[in-house]
């Protein structure tokens, strides 16, 4: 086929949409579900119709083919778990007995079984359930789902495309079962799952699918000779398969590198990669493999993962050089658009001219199409979106919110001394216990505590006016009033305001440094029904004023015990807010750092002893290539200790991570060189303990005792056992007893009795240890 002939050919796709709705529908349904409010019926009514709309969104902005399958009630690599047949042995009654209930209670847990385990999606901050497997799985074929979904869109008229998560990245991303020995591999049970991919394949040929796609992002990571010969094993035999759809694997998050020439030489029709920025050298290596000449390329030329606007031309120049490197070439976002919010325009607070750097998923897949004409019918045919896209992109870059003088002239001056505490650990250990006088395995909480639905309706009655500053913030004591007071009770010993006034820990400082903007509609998706408002860093980054110490200093007056101070990170910061992309994330990252500098001075100078500056995303911000992980950490770090090496060694640094893999990032931690770091731990059952252990960790750790992200009560027993495991690793003088993450999703008669089950087990625990020594 000519270049000619293939930019004829050219047609606009996307390989996933947000699941939503343009008003949360999705969550609303879900939640109503689980509390017996709305039916099964009705769930799957709204379901139907969300599909229903987005699909018609795409078809209507210019999209040729449609994505299906990519819709989930909480996680699509749960739904791969479904559709393979690899339910746990603990959920197999509940799904037989009902599977939409079964579902759910894989996802979130019972009373009486726990749930899968939960961890970041790659280094984005969407949370998938993470496959249980051992070398006793049997895998049995479920397409259902995904028949049904591909009938809906192909019955609405649509050309459709459904999307699965490939054989072996759902195999790279699955853990050992419990009670199945730990260097247990899942790959291992490839040729034991690519059966039931064919048979899911052969019943989408049945339903009328000319395309699949099989999504392997795993391979953008580092992958071993082994791995990558299961790849091309997998390709090899799905490919040869003869009753099947074209399979279009598709990669994202980065560059393929050794897989590409796998998958370039697999019997697969066509390949999806990724070229943007975070793929630099994606086109060189494609290049250098000869093209995929006889494959559609489907290029991921639009970032799907960030809000700002393409450089139409930019991706144009590109694009025109793939068309002489495959037999056709589509145009696609990089990743599904789940990463990013729906509609820009829904958003009527953000300056028009500001608004216009925008692109949420709508405006994407505008722009997809528009590059898709503009390959296949010339330039000319888009002369007027070129022009405003050019203004666009000038006015951004000319912007005085993009550069502040004085924010620049402070980050230059920035010295490595800035970035130290003044002294040793063992020195601050022991100012902060004479300060402190805490007991052994010490009670805290991470900070949040439940948002009501009264919280909720008082920050809305603020924001429409319906109740004064005066009268909210009399709300706000009343509650802070409350949570410290049912602390004391409860018998914690480092207390927390609770954060009533926080909307979200990031967003809540966002609207309070300069530089950032805020959406009012801008939601993702975090995990299940659980999404949030990431705000847009835009420009330079300043703390005009403090931002938490007339609430923590309230909080303190009303108790005698350490009320903690609580701040998000840096890295934190930039992770779960969309990022701009015209400086290097390390300058970024320096800027938000000495803002939140102050604020931890200014607590300290308040009064406060202990101060928690929360790093969730340190490792999920970590680059998916090990050759780019030492830089990252290098600035991630500095950035950390910038914002918190200026206090006193009385004064005590917490830090707060979960829902990762950390065992690769123990040096990291380390290098935080805060004095207590709390951890997820309760569902990957005290891993992470162990792992600083192994990696011989010198100061305090709190690994959770109890799983927030379930609506499960844990017994005083179940905590009190977690924590002995805590203590075969981690000396007694060193231990702390918490939760995993912040209450804020949970109710209060939950939260009540899971902290007394936690407080009753640190007291269990301690009474069996001997008596410190002075």
């Amino acid at each position: 086929m000519t270049s000619q002939s293939a930019a004829a050919a050219v047609r606009a796709t996307v390989y996933g949409y947000p699941r939503q709705g343009q008003n949360r529908e999705l969550k609303k349904a879900v939640e109503g579900y689980w509390k017996g409010r709305v039916g099964a019926d009705e769930l799957r009514e709204t379901a139907a119709a969300l599909r229903r709309t987005a699909w018609r969104h795409l078809a209507d902005a210019g999209l040729h083919e449609v994505p299906t399958g990519d819709f989930s009630y909480y996680d699509h690599v749960l739904d791969t778990s479904v559709m393979v047949g690899a339910v746990p042995a603990r959920h197999r009654a509940a799904v037989a007995a009902d599977a939409l209930d079964g579902y759910f209670a894989m996802a979130r847990g019972t009373q009486d079984v726990a749930p899968l385990e939960m961890t970041k999606w790659f280094d984005t901050n969407y949370h998938y359930l993470v496959p249980e497997l051992g070398p006793d799985t049997v895998f049995t074929a479920d397409s259902g789902k995904q028949v049904a979904e591909l009938k809906e869109a192909l019955a609405q008229g649509h050309t459709a495309r459904p999307v699965l998560v490939g054989p072996v990245t759902y195999l790279l991303l699955a853990k050992p079962a419990p009670g199945v020995a730990p260097d247990f591999e899942p790959l291992t049970l490839l040729d034991r799952l690519l059966p039931v991919y064919a048979e899911v394949l052969a019943d989408l040929r049945a339903a009328g699918a000319e395309w699949v796609q099989l999504d392997e992002p795993a391979l953008v990571q580092d992958r071993t000779p082994a791995e990558l010969n299961a790849a091309a094993r997998a390709y090899r035999d799905l490919g040869a398969l003869t009753d099947r759809p074209r399979l279009l694997v598709a990669s994202y998050f980065g560059r393929l590198g050794k897989a590409l020439p796998v998958l370039a030489k697999a019997p697969v029709d066509g390949l999806a990669l990724d070229f943007t920025e975070s793929a630099a050298g994606q086109l060189d290596d494609l290049a250098a493999v000869g093209g995929l000449p006889g494959k559609l390329l489907v290029a991921g030329i639009v970032n799907g993962r960030n809000i700002w606007l393409n450089d139409l031309e930019k991706s144009l120049g590109t694009l025109g050089t793939l068309l002489g490197l495959a037999d056709r070439v589509d145009v696609s976002a990089s990743c599904s658009l789940l990463h990013v919010p729906l509609d820009a325009t829904a958003e009527r607070d953000i300056d028009p001219q500001i608004a216009r750097w925008l692109a949420f998923a709508r405006q994407k897949t505008t722009e997809i199409a528009t590059l898709a004409r503009g390959l296949s019918q010339g330039h000319g045919a888009i002369t007027a979106e070129l022009a405003a896209n050019r203004a666009d992109l000038a006015s951004r870059a000319g912007s005085a919110l993009t550069h502040d003088p004085a924010v620049r002239a402070r980050v230059t001056a920035v010295t490595a001394a800035d970035a130290r505490r003044a002294h040793s650990y063992p020195e601050r250990a022991s100012a902060q216990r004479a300060r402190l006088r805490l007991p052994q395995l010490p009670t805290t909480t991470i900070g949040s505590f439940p948002q009501t639905t009264e919280l909720r309706t008082a920050r809305a009655d603020l924001r429409a006016g319906r109740v004064d500053i005066d009268g909210y913030e009399d709300r706000i004591r009343a509650e802070i009033q409350e949570v410290i007071s049912f602390q004391e009770k409860a018998g914690l010993d480092v207390l927390v305001h609770g954060e009533a006034e926080r909307n979200d820990m990031v967003q809540y400082f966002a609207e309070q440094l300069t530089g950032y903007l805020a959406t009012q509609h801008g939601w993702v998706q975090s995990y299940g029904t659980r999404y949030v408002r990431p705000p847009v860093l835009a420009g330079d980054i300043s703390r005009p004023e403090p931002m938490t110490v007339r609430w923590t200093s309230y909080a303190q007056s009303l108790t005698s015990r350490p009320v903690k101070g609580m701040l998000t990170g840096p890295v934190t910061m930039l992770a779960w807010s969309f990022v701009r992309d015209d400086q290097p994330l390390g300058d970024t990252a320096r800027q938000v750092a000495l803002a939140l500098r102050d604020e931890v001075n200014d607590l300290e100078e308040a009064g406060t002893s202990v101060i928690q500056v929360d790093e969730p995303a340190l490792r999920e911000t970590l680059p998916l290539r090990a050759a780019d992980q030492a830089a990252y950490l290098d600035w991630a770090t500095e950035s950390f200790r910038l914002s918190t090496s200026g206090v006193r060694p009385d004064t005590q640094i917490h830090t707060h991570m979960c829902y990762a893999e950390f065992g690769d990032i123990l040096r990291a931690i380390d290098a935080l060189d805060a004095d207590v770091i709390s951890l997820e731990a309760a569902r990957s059952h005290m891993q992470v303990a162990d792992e600083l252990a192994t990696g011989g960790y010198p100061r305090e750790v709190g690994p959770g005792v109890y799983d927030i992200h379930s609506p499960r009560v844990p017994g005083t027993a179940e905590a009190a056992a977690l924590l002995r495991k805590g203590l075969e690793a981690i000396p007694a003088d060193r231990l702390w007893v918490n939760p995993d993450c912040g209450l804020k999703t949970r109710g209060w008669a939950e939260t009540r009795a899971s902290l007394a089950s936690l407080v009753a087990a640190a007291r269990e625990v301690r009474s069996e240890l001997p008596e410190p020594t002075a």
